[in-house]
């Protein structure tokens, strides 16, 4: 035969949740948008791209010298 089981005083007050307690945070700010690029940022972009297309000139280079030996 198996022994009764045990129970369990619940706690008297029973809290609200935590969720339900405290109020939402406030919306985060919304931040600038410009529908155009400085002139600055063109220019960054555009160095970018003839650095990149330089160091990639290179390695094929580099590679096509080592290569023909």
């Amino acid at each position: 035969m198996r022994p009764p089981k045990k129970t369990v005083e619940l706690a008297t007050e029973v809290r609200p949740s935590r969720i339900r307690r405290d109020p939402p945070a406030p919306p985060a700010p919304k931040r600038e948008v410009r529908p155009y690029p400085t002139e600055r940022e063109i220019w960054i972009v555009a160095i970018g791209v003839i650095l990149f297309a330089l160091a990639i000139s290179m390695i094929t280079f580099g590679f096509s010298l080592i290569t023909s030996h």
